[in-house]
């Protein structure tokens, strides 16, 4: 699993980053505790969910 960054978030639109958030949480489920790709998984999910909540404050 590798780690979505901000820079690659900012080019995709709203519906996008939700179906990413999405795929992102079923990653984490299926993931080992303490493993690199849980690192990542909750590592990407709070770039997207920073990234969702800063275009709802500046639309």
């Amino acid at each position: 699993m590798k780690l979505i960054t901000k820079f690659e978030l900012a080019a995709k639109s709203k519906t996008e980053l939700h179906a990413l958030l999405r795929e992102m949480f079923n990653e984490l489920a299926k993931s080992n505790p303490d493993s690199h790709q849980r690192r990542n998984a909750l590592a990407s999910i709070e770039n997207i969910q920073r990234e969702i909540n800063s275009r709802a404050l500046y639309p």
